[in-house]
């Protein structure tokens, strides 16, 4: 899943959190008796319908207000959640969900009919759901998205009220993982077929967990409480969580620092060592399964399907000088695209054809590699950088147009606020991109699977190769794990020897959190649901 920082009026949140520093914290009333949460979430979503959702931070406030068949853990590890139980056949193709006696936020009661119609509902052409591909995992599931088979076909039935069953298109022994995410929702049937795409509004939204929505003020947060008809209410703390956009990070950090917030996930990784010295016990980081890499645009820009450029583009990029110097925070090069300590993979996997080399003698390479693609002084290549505008990917981006124009690239760079940057990729409205893809699910095929050819708009480099396709398929055909880790490890060795994309550095999950609040667990997954969290003295203030 594709991370995204935004913009808004930083000027005026420095002037808040500076107002907090002088004054105290400012945060809103919490009412007696109650836990209140003031969470930073960097972004703000443009979607809260978990069909039409693709980034990290809309994943962050859906996975508070709905569930899925399973969820996260604290440590990020799937358990049970709509699905009580469960079996799966001997050929591992049929899975059969035993579902609890659960209510939506409105008191209707869940049953199998509300997955049955999400999961058509996210297949529907006109639904345009940039994770449809994920859902191609259920039999039929790939010729429904295309019109070529009936939704009645899809590999989804409701044998009874409680009880749904899946069928495959080939087995899936991670599926208790997939499900956990949002494109694997229930979405309410009764509301959605009734108000069409105005049932995520405030007022109309119609929630499977924790969480149910309350207001959505655009530009200030998003306010959530507590779900009285969620299965397992009096188990969860805090009653009241406030999203904020926050994509100023050292704002956000001084609004920590001042008490007005109590978690931000996210900080700017070169201040590191400032935060711990000024504020002891706030930081977390924690390696991640998630990789920053680049993107070509191959279907507009003639130059990047010459596999001569874009080797030399990745052979050029400093990627040592980029986490050693400026990020300073844990970060680990890469020369490959599936990260360290993914589950059901090789132990050393396949790596970039230049990464034993040092970066001088890459350099060389790149040079002559650009020049037998006919490019030079006297036809310098030229392109152009489209970005968000983070901290961390200004400094990255910046330090990569030096190192390209190093090797005699002429390169510009424009940054744009993060939605306009990634519906521009979405677009294919770019020359290259910069992005981060964390695993929606712990398995190398959560990576390998974004460059199939029919992967859709999140292929953003439109890679396309059959023998990559038919590796894939194979790998999803093995049902023995260690098989099948050394088939998806020749694809990524396929896709990489073609340099598909730029790997750039392995990810280090990174969040403030204030002593104060209890319950979170670093793990590899990242993911944080607000309903195992606690706020000490209920969330009033106070650093």
């Amino acid at each position: 899943m594709p991370l995204l920082r935004l913009r808004l009026v930083a000027p005026l949140l420095a002037a808040l959190a500076l107002t907090a520093c002088q004054e105290g914290p400012s945060r809103p009333a919490c009412a007696a008796g109650e836990t209140c949460l003031e969470f930073g979430n960097n972004t703000e979503p443009a979607t809260l319908d978990p069909q039409k959702s693709n980034l990290v931070d809309e994943f962050q406030v859906i996975g508070d207000l709905n569930v899925g068949l399973t969820t996260d853990a604290p440590d990020g590890t799937p358990i049970p959640a709509l699905a009580e139980r469960w079996e799966t056949s001997a050929d591992g193709l049929v899975w059969t969900f035993h579902l609890r006696e659960a209510q939506w936020s409105d008191g209707a009661p869940i049953t199998a009919d509300d997955f049955v119609y999400a999961y058509r509902r996210i297949l529907a052409p006109e639904t345009a759901s940039i994770y449809a591909y994920l859902v191609f995992l259920l039999k039929n599931g790939a010729a429904v998205n295309a019109g070529e088979a009936a939704p009645e076909t899809l590999g989804v039935r409701a044998i009874d009220p409680r009880t749904l069953e899946l069928t495959l298109d080939h087995p899936a022994p991670y599926l208790p993982e997939m499900l956990k995410h949002l494109s694997f929702f229930p979405v309410p049937q009764h509301v959605v077929e009734k108000l069409g795409d105005a049932w995520v509004a405030p007022g109309n939204y119609v929630s499977s967990g924790p969480y149910q929505l309350v207001s959505w003020r655009l530009g200030e947060y998003i306010e959530v409480e507590k779900n009285p008809y969620f299965w397992d209410a009096d188990e969860v703390c805090v009653d009241t969580i406030r999203y904020y956009p926050t994509p100023d990070q050292v704002t956000a950090e001084r609004r920590v620092a001042a008490g007005e917030l109590d978690i931000n996930t996210g900080f700017q990784s070169n201040r590191l060592s400032r935060i711990e010295e000024a504020m002891p016990g706030h930081a977390r980081t924690h390696i991640s399964l998630a990789t920053s890499y680049l993107s070509f645009n191959t279907r507009e820009v003639a130059a990047f399907r010459d596999p001569r450029v874009r080797k030399a583009l990745s052979a050029a990029v400093d990627r040592d000088f980029l986490t050693e110097k400026l990020l300073r925070a844990g970060q680990v090069p890469a020369y490959a695209f599936v990260p360290p300590g993914t589950a059901n993979y090789v132990a050393d996997g396949p790596k970039a054809s230049f990464a034993g080399m040092g970066f001088e003698a890459r350099q060389a390479l790149a040079r002559d590699l650009l020049a037998q693609a006919g490019y030079g002084a006297d036809r310098p290549l030229e392109i152009e950088i489209k970005t968000g505008n983070t901290p961390d990917t200004t400094l990255i981006v910046q330090a990569i147009q030096a190192d390209w124009q190093a090797i005699g690239v002429d390169v510009s760079l424009v940054q744009n606020e993060g939605q306009i940057a990634f519906a521009a990729y979405r677009m294919r409205d770019f020359d290259v991109g910069a992005m981060s893809w964390y695993a929606d699910y712990n398995d190398p095929l959560t990576f390998l699977e974004l460059l199939k050819s029919d992967t859709g708009a999140q292929n953003y480099g439109d890679y396309a190769n059959p023998r990559y396709d038919a590796l894939l398929a194979a790998a999803n055909a093995e049902a023995d794990l260690a098989a099948r880790a050394k088939i998806l490890a020749e694809a990524e060795a396929l896709m990489l020897a073609e340099d598909a994309l730029v790997p750039i550095y392995f990810v280090v999950n990174k969040a403030l959190v204030a002593p104060r609040v209890t319950g979170w667990v670093d793990n590899i997954a990242n993911f944080h649901r607000s309903r195992w969290l606690c706020v000490e003295g209920g969330g009033q203030g106070g650093a």
